[in-house]
């Protein structure tokens, strides 16, 4: 699978998916997978990456490929 996606019109790594996810720069992470789902707000395709924002923690975190939403694992 390819570690480059589409993310509204832009070509993103997984890290760039994170920092768009998280909002912010991250430390590590993991590759970006399809999600099982559909965006709630537009209804195309959500994309899944894991990261970690800090040494302590580990979010899963979930962006559509079409509009600005997004969400994560966190309480």
């Amino acid at each position: 699978m390819s570690e480059n996606r589409v993310v509204q019109g832009r070509m993103v790594t997984a890290e760039k998916l994170a920092e768009l996810v998280e909002g912010d720069s991250v430390m590590e992470v993991d590759s970006i997978e399809e999600a099982d789902e559909a965006c709630p707000e537009c209804g195309d395709n959500v994309l899944q990456v894991t990261y970690m924002p800090s040494v302590t923690e580990l979010v899963t975190g979930w962006k559509c490929q079409e509009c600005d939403w997004s969400d994560t694992d966190r309480d």
